[in-house]
C-alpha cells in the first residue's frame, strides 16, 4: 500500500503542520486527539520515517517531512481542484491560498490585490504572511510570494511584474533648515534614514542616477529600520532623507507632505516579482490568483515601457 493511497493521512499530516500543533489540527478536522495522532504514526509507519520532532515546546519538520509536506500539498490540491470540477462544472474557484510578502508591501498594496481577488472570487479563503525570506515560505508550503528584488533559484518561478521606482525624498521643514547642492556631492553630509536590507535597496551605499550620470554616495545613516514605511514616518517627521518607493510616497509628493530631493536624479529601481514553486501541475485557484497579481501589479506600478521616469 502506498502511503498516497489514503488522502485522509496526508490531509491530518498537512493539518498538523499548518496548526502548529497535533491537537489545534484535531480541532480544525473535528477529530479527537488520538485518532489524528494514530493518522501520524501510520503515516511514518508507512514512510518508515520519522516526519515531524515534538517536544512539550515546539514542533518541526524533518528532512522527510519537508519533502512530503510539498508531495501531500500538491496531490490534496488536485484532488480538492477535481472534485470542484465536478460539483461546479468549472464555473466556481475555491479553496484555499496561502500568500506571503514583505510586511510594507503586504499591509497596503498586497491586501487590497487579494481583496480584489476575493471579490471576484468570492468561493476563495486567502492567507496572507510576512516574510523577509521567501524561499522559507515556500518551503513551508505557501502557494505564491510577491516580494521587491530579484530572486533566482531553481526551486521556484519567477515571474516579472514590472519595476519599482524609488526617490530621493524629504519633508519642507527639513529643506528649510538643510540646504541642498545642486548635484548629489554634498548630500552624504546629510543625515540619512536608510533600509536594513541590501536586497530592497538598503545598506550604507546609495546609487543615484541621471540622464548622462552615475553617482555613488556612501552615507551614515542615523537610523536604519526593516521595514520602509517607518522610514516615511522618520522623513515625514524630518529626521533626513531617504530613498522611498514610489507607491509609497506618491500621495506625499502630490500632498506636498514630502518633496523629491534633486528630481532630475533617480534611485535604481528594483524589480517586482511574484514567485511560486516549480512543480508539474498547479492548483487552478493559484494559477488564477497569479494571473490576476499580475495584471492588477502591473497597473499598481505603472510600468513604463520605454524605461522612462
Amino acid at each position: 500500500m502506498s502511503i498516497f493511497d489514503d488522502l485522509n493521512l496526508l490531509r491530518a499530516f498537512v493539518a498538523i503542520v499548518d496548526s502548529g500543533s497535533i491537537s489545534a489540527a484535531a480541532r480544525k478536522l473535528r477529530l479527537s486527539q488520538p485518532t489524528l495522532s494514530r493518522q501520524l504514526r501510520s503515516l511514518e509507519d508507512q514512510c518508515g520515517a520519522v516526519l515531524l520532532r515534538r517536544d512539550t515546546h515546539r514542533m518541526s519538520l524533518t528532512e522527510v517531512g519537508h519533502q512530503l509536506l510539498a508531495d501531500a500539498r500538491a496531490l490534496l490540491s488536485l484532488a480538492e481542484e477535481s472534485a470542484q470540477r465536478l460539483s461546479n462544472d468549472q464555473t466556481e474557484l475555491s479553496g484555499n491560498i496561502r500568500v506571503f510578502s514583505t510586511i510594507d508591501f503586504g499591509q497596503s498594496v498586497i491586501s487590497r490585490l487579494i481583496s480584489s481577488f476575493i471579490q471576484a472570487h468570492p468561493a476563495v479563503r486567502m492567507e496572507l504572511g510576512y516574510s523577509n525570506r521567501p524561499l522559507h515560505m515556500i518551503e513551508e508550503g505557501c502557494d505564491a510570494g510577491i516580494l521587491a528584488g530579484a530572486l533566482i533559484d531553481e526551486r521556484v518561478v519567477a515571474r516579472s511584474l514590472g519595476e519599482i521606482r524609488r526617490y530621493l525624498v524629504a519633508s519642507p521643514p527639513f529643506l528649510k533648515d538643510h540646504p541642498i547642492p545642486t548635484r548629489p556631492e554634498g548630500l552624504d553630509a546629510l543625515p540619512w534614514i536608510a533600509l536594513a536590507s541590501d536586497q530592497f535597496g538598503g545598506a550604507r551605499e546609495v546609487t543615484l542616477y541621471s540622464r548622462n550620470s552615475t553617482q555613488i554616495l556612501q552615507v551614515e545613516p542615523v537610523f536604519i529600520t526593516e521595514g520602509v514605511t517607518s522610514m516615511r514616518e522618520a522623513v515625514r517627521m524630518g529626521l533626513g532623507i531617504a530613498v522611498l518607493p514610489e507607491w509609497l510616497v506618491e500621495e506625499d509628493l502630490v500632498s506636498g507632505r514630502l518633496v523629491r530631493v534633486l528630481p532630475q536624479w533617480r534611485a535604481k529601481s528594483l524589480p517586482a516579482q511574484i514567485i511560486y514553486p516549480v512543480q508539474r501541475r498547479m492548483p487552478l485557484r493559484v494559477k488564477a490568483f497569479i494571473d490576476f497579481a499580475t495584471e492588477y501589479m502591473t497597473t499598481v506600478l505603472r510600468l513604463r515601457r520605454d524605461g522612462s521616469d
